[in-house]
């Protein structure tokens, strides 16, 4: 039994364990896993240098068990968990995720297959006493946003009435992260959620958000990212970090840029016709057919279908109106995919020629469009896969966030007073 453990953010962990792999698999073996060539996996032994985003991949070639706490670099509960998103960028800087909360059950059996070992995710996180969750440096959340009935706080105050954030956010989920937040105390916390959470009720409810922050004793730092700074898709999304005022961190969003957009096209998620897609063991032929080098029939829009969506958006532009489907060409960057996209498709259709119905996405090029590795499981019906994956995060974006917030994370090595400016690779 190999026993995998998460060193400190320092440690190449990708090195470590193509290493510890090498022990249990042929080079040709974890080639085939990875979707690589074999010649790949022998240059990175060579040089002793494995691009960090195989991480995942290698972790699952190997028999894991839960590293100690002392050997983590920190300890993290990942609440509204998804499909893990979140935890697969801070388990790559060495962190270890102690507790789990997702109440969709489908969304639960992909996030098992995709993390075999540990703990058994939650389910509703309203139901569970934060005492009973294990205590940790780091709460991450991508939290659903609901509606909050604010009251005014004169009019509480003229009823001696407290507007602390359990008044104010009482009924909401976000409620929920709040109480654990007070009994716990973490170091620090990363919360996601749509871009409109700022505007919604004309900023009254971020403002809600804000203030419950802060009289926890955390100071915030928010700032709105677009996916497609990192893969071929524009979603904006707001990240909240905040970090414990007795700490003094010095949290700095420009202390790694982001890169720039329109870098990253639709031609490196989309199946390769020119055989060299990989075949992949757990997909087999799903959604690619490798024997006839194209995409399964099944995702291209029946002629009823494709005659609605055009009659649809030619009414509305009549109307002058924006409303219509996306098409996407190998060099396009597509609109937002939503959990909405297995009804038709029509946010982003993939060009098939002249003459040629579009087709959608599948579930593996979502996959890749959200930033997850190949080597993530699919075990769901492509209907809730594609809800799992409009409702996710872009990994990329989290595991920016995740090295920004990693300094603070190691906050006893630091002095409080200097910047956290780092460089990393």
């Amino acid at each position: 039994m190999t026993t995998v453990l998460h060193t400190g953010p320092d440690a190449d962990l990708a090195t470590r364990y193509l290493a510890s792999a090498r022990r249990l698999h042929t080079q040709a073996e974890i080639a085939t896993h990875l979707g690589v060539s074999a010649r790949a996996v022998r240059h990175w032994e060579v040089k002793q240098q494995v691009p960090q985003h195989y991480i995942f991949g290698l972790q699952r070639l190997l028999p894991l068990e839960l590293p100690l706490a002392d050997n983590a670099a920190f300890s993290f509960i990942d609440l509204f968990a998804g499909i893990g998103g979140i935890r697969m960028a801070f388990e790559e800087l060495g962190g270890q995720c102690v507790f789990t909360s997702e109440w969709d059950s489908y969304a639960q059996k992909t996030y098992v297959e995709n993390y075999p070992s540990g703990h058994t995710p939650n389910g509703d996180i309203t139901k569970i006493d934060a005492a009973d969750i294990p205590d940790h440096d780091v709460l991450l959340g991508g939290f659903p946003c609901q509606p909050f009935s604010i009251a005014g706080v004169s009019k509480k105050n003229a009823l001696g009435r407290a507007h602390g954030f359990a008044d104010e956010t009482q009924g909401t989920l976000f409620f929920d992260v709040c109480r654990i937040i007070e009994k716990k105390q973490p170091r620090a916390f990363l919360l996601e959620n749509v871009k409109n959470l700022m505007s919604h009720d004309k900023g009254r409810t971020f403002d809600v958000i804000k203030r419950a922050l802060d009289d926890l004793g955390y100071d915030i730092h928010t700032r709105i990212i677009d996916g497609a700074h990192f893969v071929p898709q524009h979603r904006e999304r707001i990240m909240i970090v905040g970090f414990r005022k007795a700490d003094q961190i010095s949290f700095d969003w420009s202390a790694q840029p982001l890169p720039a957009k329109g870098r990253r096209t639709m031609a490196e998620i989309l199946h390769r016709t020119d055989g060299s897609e990989a075949k992949l063991a757990w997909d087999g032929d799903r959604f690619f057919n490798h024997a006839k080098g194209q995409v399964d029939s099944k995702y291209t829009l029946s002629d009823k279908l494709w005659a609605y969506l055009q009659g649809y958006a030619a009414k509305h532009k009549a109307a002058g109106n924006g409303f219509g489907f996306g098409l996407v060409y190998p060099d396009s960057v597509a609109r937002t995919l939503s959990a909405r996209y297995y009804k038709d498709g029509s946010e982003i259709l993939v060009h098939q020629g002249e003459g040629i119905n579009p087709r959608r996405l599948t579930p593996r090029e979502c996959a890749r469009l959200m930033g997850f590795p190949d080597s993530f499981r699919i075990s769901v019906s492509d209907t809730r896969a594609y809800k799992q994956f409009g409702n996710s995060v872009v990994v990329d974006v989290i595991r920016h966030v995740a090295k920004l917030m990693q300094p603070g994370l190691n906050a006893d090595i630091l002095e409080p007073e200097l910047p956290l400016r780092y460089a990393t690779a």
